[in-house]
């Protein structure tokens, strides 16, 4: 039976793998947070190898406090980027393939077309390029090692725009939200499952690759905080607002859009239109709520 490790197990991505490991019998998952795993501490890391010798890590581990990185860059580089190397390098010693996940904030928001995997990063913030100084990391230390960028990041689970956007309706009458920056959520349960078709099927190659996933469609915050609100039944009144109305520490991108061609052509992938799995997700909310 082969191993998956799966870093950054409490995380949004990390428990949504946790939730449809049923799925896949013939793999022994075993999820780590820091508690378990402290991937910022060499000699953990490397005693952890040692001792398991996973066929696969999917890195879902990361620092993504974007506003409090600013204030914490070596905390963010020390997790965004050393444990990426410390990851990639161990990976490499044990023969064990790296799924490492990472972010649309490599670029800075200025194109006009979705960005392909090829486009020249360019991040604006501390977390985008610590972001990207682990992906760096990656390539140079990995023997085999996919690279899955992502956008807009969302689930039933931790800390996110809709849980937050669900919160502040029920209590607000009215809400301010940012529409000149556009992009695309991207439900981490779809991506999960996506992780899992590519190591089921053995798309696992030699060598290091970088793609682009998030779910289909292009939004607004605007247009993300009306749907949650219509598709929830909350009467909540959302301004449009621009971002220079709302200053935030770290620079955001104004265009985030991922070109997702080919992940969908390499791996025969169809992918769920944005607000499909957004009506997925509220319901699984709800039913938690009528649950607790």
């Amino acid at each position: 039976m082969k191993k998956i490790l799966v870093t950054g197990g409490n995380g949004q991505l990390g428990l949504e793998l946790k939730d449809i490991t049923s799925k896949f019998p013939e793999y022994e998952f075993i999820f780590t947070d820091i508690d378990e795993l402290d991937i910022t501490n060499k000699q953990q890391v490397e005693l952890f190898f040692q001792t398991n010798t996973p066929d696969f890590c999917i890195n879902c581990a990361a620092y993504t406090a974007v506003d409090k990185a600013e204030d914490e860059p070596e905390k963010a580089e020390l997790i965004n980027v050393y444990s990426s190397e410390l990851l990639a390098k161990n990976c490499s010693k044990h023969n064990t393939s790296l799924i490492h996940i990472s972010t649309d904030y490599v670029f800075d928001g200025t194109n006009y077309q979705p960005y392909k995997e090829r486009d020249i990063p360019n991040p604006n913030s501390v977390y985008g390029k610590t972001k990207l100084q682990g992906e760096q990391r990656v390539v140079k230390y990995a023997t085999k090692a996919l690279i899955i960028r992502t956008s807009w990041l969302y689930s039933a689970y931790g800390n996110n725009f809709v849980k937050t956007m669900l919160r502040l309706g029920r209590q607000r009458d009215e809400l301010g939200v940012v529409v000149d920056q556009v992009g695309t959520p991207t439900y981490a349960g779809d991506l999960a499952m996506v992780i899992m078709e590519i190591i089921s099927h053995n798309y696992m190659q030699k060598g290091s690759n970088i793609y682009h996933y998030s779910n289909e469609g292009v939004i607004s915050w605007y247009d993300f905080a009306q749907a949650i609100f219509r598709n929830s039944g909350i009467s909540c009144n959302v301004n449009a607002i621009e971002s220079s109305a709302f200053p935030t520490k770290a620079n955001r991108p104004f265009y985030s859009v991922l070109n997702k061609s080919k992940i969908k052509t390499d791996f025969n992938l169809s992918i769920p239109y944005w607000l499909d799995s957004l009506i997925k997700v509220l319901k699984q909310l709800k039913s938690l709520e009528y649950e607790n």
